[in-house]
């Protein structure tokens, strides 16, 4: 079949959708795509699809997968994700939840969702309090030792997750900081069975923190809510009893997602 932009039969993608129904469709998955699934996916001749895929990632909207012959999100797609996600009615509305839930908690909660090199905050409600962490919208803090890492790193499967923990040692941020990567897979797969994660000060000393995860309608995780406290203040004990109102309010920014 011919792709020169001349008139397409019934049925077919337009020529000048299908780069755009591509990257939909690799969003949709979830996972790192490789050019075959996309060819039965599209119904399109595999030069086509191949030219496809290797314009996105030659342009960042798409980069390969740790194996190198899968594709997932780029940068310039995750960072047009979060532009989306950030649209004005969008944040108002998300911005209500979160300061709903600052106010009964009384402590910072923060919006977070992952990167390729760690959790990207999208939002955050500060608490009233004078003593309490600084960590602006746009932070980029580690996956291992952050309860809002732990929450996506739990949700990877299990290939993901060891290429993951296993490309690069793991380093200690703090004295509590998890470095081995088979000890954190234990913790992990508790996360994953109990759905909610914890930062005993692993990112920062004098700091705990609680995670939940934001679904999206494939009940896939989106983002982490999580709330925060120093320890002063604070138990871990503290914000797990929490746990209750994270969740209706990540049920609440699930069905705006």
């Amino acid at each position: 079949m011919a792709d020169d932009g001349s008139e397409n039969k019934p049925g077919q993608i337009p020529t000048n959708l299908r780069l755009l129904v591509l990257l939909e469709e690799i969003a949709r998955r979830g996972t790192a795509v490789k050019p075959a699934e996309m060819i039965e996916a599209m119904g399109l001749p595999k030069p086509t699809v191949h030219r496809l895929m290797q314009t996105a990632e030659g342009e960042g909207f798409l980069q390969r997968d740790l194996d190198g012959r899968a594709y997932g999100p780029g940068p310039r797609l995750r960072r047009m994700a979060l532009d989306t996600m950030s649209s004005e009615h969008l944040r108002t509305a998300r911005l209500s939840i979160l300061k709903g839930v600052a106010e009964e908690l009384g402590e910072t909660c923060n919006l977070a969702t992952p990167d390729r090199e760690g959790m990207i905050y999208l939002d955050r409600v500060e608490t009233k309090w004078p003593l309490r962490i600084q960590l602006p919208i746009g932070t980029q803090v580690p996956f291992h030792c952050t309860a809002s890492g732990k929450m996506y790193l739990s949700s990877l499967k299990p290939s993901t997750l060891q290429a993951v923990l296993h490309a690069r040692p793991l380093q200690a941020v703090t004295g509590q900081s998890c470095t081995d990567p088979d000890a954190l897979s234990t913790e992990l797969a508790a996360i994953r069975s109990r759905g909610y994660s914890t930062d005993a000060e692993e990112f920062i000393s004098g700091m705990v923190a609680v995670a939940v995860p934001v679904r999206d309608t494939h009940s896939r995780l989106l983002a982490t809510l999580s709330v925060h406290a120093p320890v002063q203040r604070r138990s871990l004990q503290d914000l797990t009893d929490f746990l209750p109102v994270l969740q209706r309010a990540a049920a609440s920014l699930s069905d705006l997602a």
